[in-house]
């Protein structure tokens, strides 16, 4: 295991010192994005980003409370500062959400972090929905981009046509479409270049990606490549330990478990019976 880790940030190593190799002596320094777009400095890249909002209500009816500071927002901000200091400890930017199964919270925990991130404002946070199969950010945000994550990955659209803003320093690359077969794009050279160059560019303190849960098909397997860890999401009375197992086996064998969230802690346990169940 130590032996692939190590491997893993060999490859990770290789690819940024590939990019830099790619830049003339004048552009080393410069994020790709800037050096298309003749110089616009980083600021200029967020501000030009289309924004929206959300209401209140609609936020608090979909579990999604870290917009404001306060009790309810109390347990997710400890998890936003773990989270953070864990990352920085080890130079960290990208942090995959995932879940042994679907339904267990993992794209309310996803929003709600990047939203509680938002309140730090020197921090920038870039939220990313790759759940492609049945993506649901822009449901929870109440809002749909003129062009959806599969295209900008495709590379169909620019992400500065496609991203929008939430605040000041909280961007959302949202689905607009389900795409009917996603692993052909998690898995794509393209997809990673993309990303890396969205980092570049960009330069976010945090890029979340909310993936689809691993033990349903194979698109986070094909994507964890390109992420530096990952939460693992449980859900109380629903997650069997077998299924959480298997999970965690299967992430730290492509990147860094990070850690795991029970969700739900507290609801009725209908299935008190079951041994097997996460309670």
């Amino acid at each position: 295991m130590e032996k692939l880790q190590a491997a893993l940030q060999k490859a990770k190593k290789d690819r940024a010192e590939q990019a830099g190799k790619e830049r003339s002596p004048q552009q080393a320094d410069m994020p790709r994005a800037d050096i298309a777009s003749s110089g616009r400095g980083v600021d200029s890249l967020w501000q030009s980003l289309k924004t929206f909002d959300v209401s209140k209500e609609h936020l608090i009816e979909r579990r999604v409370v870290t917009r404001e500071a306060g009790p309810v927002a109390a347990p997710f901000d400890i998890l936003r500062t773990k989270v953070l200091l864990l990352m920085r400890q080890n130079g960290w930017k990208r942090l995959a959400i995932t879940s042994p199964m679907p339904a267990s919270g993992k794209t309310t925990i996803a929003c709600n972090l990047s939203l509680g991130l938002g309140r730090q404002e020197d921090l920038r946070t870039i939220l990313m929905d790759l759940d492609l199969r049945d993506p649901s950010i822009n449901e929870f945000f109440q809002t749909e981009p003129d062009h959806g994550i599969g295209e900008m990955l495709a590379g169909r659209v620019d992400f500065a046509e496609h991203a929008m803003r939430i605040g000041s320093n909280v961007c959302c690359s949202m689905a607009k479409v389900n795409e009917t077969d996603p692993t052909r794009l998690l898995l794509s050279e393209i997809t990673e270049k993309k990303i890396d160059d969205i980092q570049a560019a960009y330069q976010p303190d945090l890029m979340i990606f909310d993936l689809p849960s691993v033990l349903v098909n194979d698109d986070t397997r094909a994507f964890l490549k390109n992420v530096d860890c990952a939460l693992i999401v449980a859900r109380c009375n629903s997650t069997k330990y077998g299924q959480l197992d298997r999970c965690e086996r299967e992430i730290a064998a492509l990147t860094n478990v990070l850690g795991i969230v029970l969700n739900a802690y507290g609801t009725t346990n209908t299935q008190k019976d079951n041994e097997d169940i996460l309670t």
